[in-house]
């Protein structure tokens, strides 16, 4: 038996949508339409002072089927350097992390450990920097914490902020597939495939794509992309 997961990733712009209005609302309701397993969220708190969450928790927890991964270091982010996980309610959450980022602007990314009924997958959510030279030396990171902790089949969910498709992305070549669902960025007009998902060896993509729906177009500045992904079965053998 294999377990199928559809993760997902969505640049919310800390809730303010291309009507300039911050609407959390509106945001959860175009990752419900997802119905996804596993969301990784970028922008999800504001940026000035101790980054208090652009959502609403409450909300969420009430009006979703998600459980918060425990990523923030206070009592009033979602997430960290923005990060926040969401894990479908039913699956594990058997640890997270957080990942420093070299670069000239603050940057993080982030690791949850989520377990299914077969196995278990690492899910690192990340907004790399805007400078190619600082997104190589994060996604090198990014790899080299992942061998630290001994991660297995692991998915790689982000804004990676790269504009080309054949540049940009080495430190992933060997060991993971990139795979770009489509053009997501600029909701209003999209130009380029900004939002990917890397999956490492063994995590086996079925489908992919990207959320084109009226209020997704509206939300944010980023359409939301996901990818159906089957896990190895670690209760064999």
């Amino acid at each position: 038996m294999t377990r199928q997961l559809r993760l997902a990733s969505y640049n919310i712009r800390k809730a303010v949508g291309l009507d300039y209005r911050r609407d959390p609302g509106r945001i959860l309701d175009v990752i419900n339409s997802l119905d996804a397993d596993v969301v990784a969220i970028q922008e999800a708190d504001k940026r000035l002072g101790n980054r208090p969450t652009a959502m609403d928790v409450e909300a969420l927890l009430r009006d979703t089927d998600f459980q918060i991964a425990r990523l923030a270091d206070n009592d009033v982010s979602l997430g960290w350097h923005g990060n926040a996980v969401l894990v479908r309610r039913g699956l594990t959450i058997h640890r997270v992390d957080r990942i420093e980022l070299p670069g000239l602007e603050p940057r993080g990314a982030v690791q949850v450990d989520v377990g299914t009924d077969t196995g278990h997958l690492t899910v690192v959510g990340t907004h790399l920097g805007l400078l190619r030279p600082y997104r190589l030396e994060q996604l090198a990171r990014i790899r080299a914490h992942l061998a630290e902790t001994g991660a297995g089949a692991t998915a790689i969910l982000g804004d990676f902020n790269e504009w080309s498709d054949t540049a940009g992305l080495e430190p992933l070549a060997d060991g993971f597939e990139v795979i770009s669902p489509g053009r997501s960025f600029h909701s209003a007009r999209p130009m380029a495939g900004l939002d990917r998902i890397a999956l490492s060896t063994g995590v086996a993509l079925r489908d992919a794509g990207v959320e084109q729906g009226k209020l997704a177009k509206v939300a944010s500045d980023h359409l939301p992309i996901w990818g159906d992904v089957t896990l190895p079965d670690l209760t064999k053998g």
